[in-house]
C-alpha cells in the first residue's frame, strides 16, 4: 500500500467533519459555497454529511475530498453524464451510504455515471459503501471497514436506492488488512435495492463484495482489479445473473470469485446462499493465483450457465461444510464449462461426485474433468422471475452484448 494512502486514512475524521470543501485556486478547482442540498453545482466539492435530498445534474462535473456519508433520511440523486472525480489529495475520499438513506444513481449505456480519481493507478480512492438492514451472521454492532457505519438487521427488503449504468475507476485502497475499499461494498444491503449495469475497473482491492444482505444484481463487470472480481461472506442470499470478471494479466490478480459463509464460523446462519446465473469469468492465467471460483468457509451456492477459465483450478472447494452441500445437493453447479478440473482440498473431484452436485449429468462431468470448454449450447435457467430466459452460454452473446458503449 502507497504511503499517500495512509495518510489518506489519518484525515478521515477531520475531513467527514466539515460540510464543503474549497479548493486553492490556482489549482483551477472550481467551488461553491453552501450546504450540500437541493441541486449541487457543477464544480462543487463534494465532502462531509448530506442530511438532506441532493441531485447532481446531468452531465456535470464534480469533485470528491475525503467522506461523503448520505444520513438516513436523505437521498442522493445523480443524474446521467455525472462525473464525479476524487482529488488527487491527501483526504480519504468515497462515497457511504448509510442505514436509511438511498442513493439514485440512474446513467445510461449511452451517457453513463462516471466515478472515478484525477490520480489515474489502482487503488486512488475508496469507491461506494452502501449500509443496508437486511440480515448477515456477522453479529450485531458490526461496522462498515470504511467510514465505521453501522449495518444489518432483520429487513431483507431493504431499498437502498438504485444504481444503474455506473463505471467505477481505480478505487480500493486499504488502511489495513481488516479495513479494505472495493467498487462497491454491499453491507447488509436488502433486496428492496436496484443493481445493474455496474463496471469496477481497476481497483486495487475486489471489485464488488458483499457482507451478507439479500440485494440482487445483474449486468456487472470487472475489469483487471487485483484482489477479487467479486467476493461474498456473512451470509449473502442475492441472486445475480450476467456477471463478467476479466482479468488481462496486466496486473496480478486473484479469485474470479471468492465465496465464504463466515470466516470464524463456517456454520454461521443465515449461512450464504446466492444464486447465480449466466457467468463469463477470464482469469490472467497467473501462476501465483491460480484459483477461478473458490468456495470455502461454509458458503453454499447454486450456480447455472458458467463459463470460467484461464485458471489453473477453476472451481476449488474448501472446508468440510461447503463440500458436503455440494455432495448433497444443497449447492449445484449446473452447466459449467471449465478449461481445467473441479479441485477439492481431498483431491481433484471425479465425474461421480460431480454429477451429484449437476443434477446427475454424468456425461456433462466427464466433459468437465476432461477440461474442454464449451460443449453445452445454453444453458439452464433458474425458475425464478429475477431471472431473465438467455439460451447461450455465459453472461454475453454476440446478439446481446449489454457491455458496449459504457464500460472500458
Amino acid at each position: 500500500m502507497e504511503m499517500k494512502n495512509q495518510i489518506k486514512f489519518l484525515t478521515v475524521a477531520v475531513i467527514a467533519s466539515m460540510a464543503f470543501a474549497t479548493a486553492c485556486n490556482d489549482d483551477n478547482k472550481k467551488t461553491t459555497g453552501g450546504s450540500l442540498k437541493g441541486e449541487i453545482p457543477a464544480g462543487t466539492v463534494l465532502t462531509g454529511n448530506i442530511t438532506e435530498d441532493a441531485t447532481l445534474t446531468r452531465d456535470s462535473h464534480y469533485q470528491l475530498s475525503g467522506g461523503l456519508h448520505v444520513k438516513e433520511g436523505a437521498t442522493l440523486r445523480i443524474e446521467q453524464g455525472v462525473e464525479i472525480e476524487a482529488i488527487d489529495d491527501e483526504a480519504s475520499d468515497y462515497i457511504l451510504i448509510e442505514q436509511g438513506a438511498k442513493i439514485d444513481a440512474q446513467g445510461t449505456a449511452s451517457n453513463p455515471i462516471v466515478m472515478t480519481s484525477e490520480h489515474k493507478e489502482t487503488g486512488a480512492w475508496g469507491g461506494i459503501h452502501i449500509c443496508g438492514r437486511a440480515h448477515t451472521n456477522a453479529g450485531t454492532g458490526v461496522l462498515s471497514e470504511i467510514g465505521n457505519a453501522p449495518y444489518g438487521g432483520l429487513d431483507d427488503a431493504d431499498n437502498s436506492g438504485t444504481l444503474r449504468y455506473i463505471r467505477l475507476e481505480y478505487t480500493g485502497f486499504a488502511l489495513d488488512e481488516e479495513h479494505e475499499a472495493n467498487g462497491i461494498s454491499f453491507y447488509g444491503v436488502g433486496n428492496g435495492t436496484t443493481v445493474e449495469y455496474i463496471q469496477a475497473y481497476k481497483g486495487s482491492d475486489d471489485g464488488f463484495e458483499f457482507f451478507g444482505g439479500s440485494v440482487n444484481v445483474k449486468h456487472m463487470v470487472v475489469t483487471d482489479c487485483t484482489d477479487d472480481s467479486f467476493d461474498w461472506t456473512e451470509g449473502w442470499n442475492g441472486k445475480g445473473q450476467f456477471l463478467v470478471a476479466y482479468q488481462t494479466g496486466d496486473a496480478e490478480c486473484d479469485c474470479l470469485m471468492e465465496c465464504d459463509n463466515n470466516g470464524t464460523n463456517f456454520a454461521a446462519s443465515p449461512i450464504s446462499h446466492p444464486v447465480l446465473s449466466n457467468l463469463t469469468l477470464v482469469g490472467d492465467n497467473s501462476e501465483n493465483n491460480t484459483r477461478g471460483i473458490r468456495l470455502r468457509a461454509g458458503t453454499q451456492a447454486e450456480i447455472y450457465n458458467a463459463i470460467i477459465t484461464g485458471k489453473e483450478k477453476c472451481i476449488s472447494v474448501e472446508t468440510t461444510q461447503t463440500e458436503d452441500a455440494l455432495k448433497e445437493g444443497t449447492s449445484k453447479l449446473q452447466y459449467i464449462a471449465m478449461s481445467s478440473a473441479l479441485d477439492s482440498e481431498n483431491g481433484i473431484y471425479t465425474p461421480e461426485m460431480f454429477a451429484a452436485a449437476a443434477g446427475n449429468s454424468t456425461d456433462y462431468a466427464n466433459t468437465l474433468t476432461d477440461g474442454y470448454v464449451g460443449t453445452v449450447t445454453g444453458g439452464a435457467t433458474p425458475d425464478d422471475a429475477f431471472f431473465s430466459n438467455a439460451d447461450y452460454k455465459g453472461a454475453v452473446s454476440a446478439d446481446n452484448d449489454w457491455t458496449a458503449g459504457w464500460t472500458l
